[in-house]
């Protein structure tokens, strides 16, 4: 883990929340984006394609009361795990991935990608047979209208990936482990990040973005964890709506069963809540971080995959759990104004922060 250099400035007040008053030193975030190139991150989980096929209204058709689009053009994106890749190397960090793709046109264009973004791919197996995740997101607008999505098609593998293949992925995700300085395991449950996988790993800050199977995960040694609050609902079949006491009841429980360090909880519009320890050990109650930029977001595609990226890059770099927390909510913020899939670069990220020094000035 890199040392960071502190700065002796005034610290700057986070945005208002209504249950946090802590502040947050704005160039203290500053240095923690600077060593970002100085990381080493893995990252082990299911890769996605994210398709994105544009058309303009043409008419309704006569066959059904449908839309015909004429189409005008197809972007492909990294998803999931890929895209939490892709986060990282755009903010500068030195990445491992570990995964599967098919021996497909969308397993293909990723591996192709990530080459021409200079990441290794030795830790990507191409599996003959086996499907790449796609999701395919259909766009539809007029010539001065913004794009809708009006369908989504999922392609998705049938089956279990072969033994073999398991077998390869775990000797890849070890040897990766050893060497990072933190990994991430996002698990979109199509078979290359598990609980089991994740108990044979070897680092001091493994994160977890699981979609299906949060519990699963207890005993993995998982040091912190970031689902947004559906996820934490379906995890204990509860509703949380507007009810502050049950949110830190279930963050707090779910520390207590994955023996988490740390606990981010996404709540759109509303930011995030951090969980953490206190001095005790003890799971404290949530720290609130009001959600940076607008409450209008573009885009929300891929936005989990950013906070994890941050967060874990920014605690590898050396910042506490509510720094990290911090310039995730940063992040995140920035990405859902763009369209797609998005990322963002190091200078955005400074950029961010020292407009909002300059505002608290």
């Amino acid at each position: 883990m890199t040392a960071v250099r502190k700065r002796p400035r005034k610290p700057v007040r986070s945005q208002p929340s209504a249950t946090s008053d802590a502040s947050v030193d704005i160039a203290r975030l500053i240095d923690i984006v600077s060593a970002f190139p100085r990381q080493t991150i893995g990252v082990i989980g299911d890769f996605v394609v994210d398709e994105f096929v544009s058309g303009a209204i043409s008419r309704v058709s006569r066959e059904a009361p449908v839309l015909i689009l004429r189409h005008q053009h197809t972007d492909i994106y990294p998803g999931g795990a890929a895209n939490a890749v892709n986060n990282l190397v755009a903010l500068g960090a030195r990445v491992s991935p570990v995964g599967v793709v098919g021996d497909d046109e969308g397993g293909r264009k990723l591996l192709d990608y990530f080459r021409q973004k200079g990441v290794s791919t030795s830790g990507i197996l191409r599996v003959r047979g086996w499907i790449t995740t796609t999701k395919t997101r259909y766009l539809a607008g007029w010539t001065h209208t913004t794009e809708q999505q009006v369908l989504r098609v999922d392609r998705e593998p049938g089956a279990e990936l072969p033994r073999s293949v398991q077998e390869s992925i775990e000797r890849k995700a070890r040897k990766v482990a050893r060497g990072a300085g933190a990994v991430i395991v996002s698990d979109y449950g199509f078979g290359a990040a598990t609980p089991s996988l994740a108990r044979k790993l070897k680092n001091k800050c493994i994160a977890l973005d699981s979609r299906y199977r949060l519990l699963e995960y207890a005993g993995a040694g998982i040091c912190a964890a970031t689902p947004n609050e559906p996820e934490l609902e379906a995890a204990y079949h509860a509703a949380i709506g507007t009810d502050k006491e049950k949110r830190d009841e279930l963050g707090q429980r779910l520390m207590r069963e994955l023996d988490l360090q740390a606990l981010v909880v996404t709540l759109g519009k509303d930011g995030m809540a951090l969980f953490d320890r206190d001095p005790s050990g003890t799971p404290a109650v949530a720290r609130y971080i009001s959600a940076y930029g607008s409450d209008a977001p573009v885009d929300v595609t891929g936005a989990g995959d950013t906070v994890i990226s941050v967060f874990t890059l920014a605690l590898a770099a050396g910042a506490s759990h509510w720094e990290a927390a911090h310039l995730a909510n940063f992040a995140g913020g920035i990405v859902v104004m763009k369209r797609r899939t998005a990322t963002l670069s190091r200078v955005e990220l400074e950029a961010a922060l020292r407009g909002e020094a300059a505002v608290h000035r």
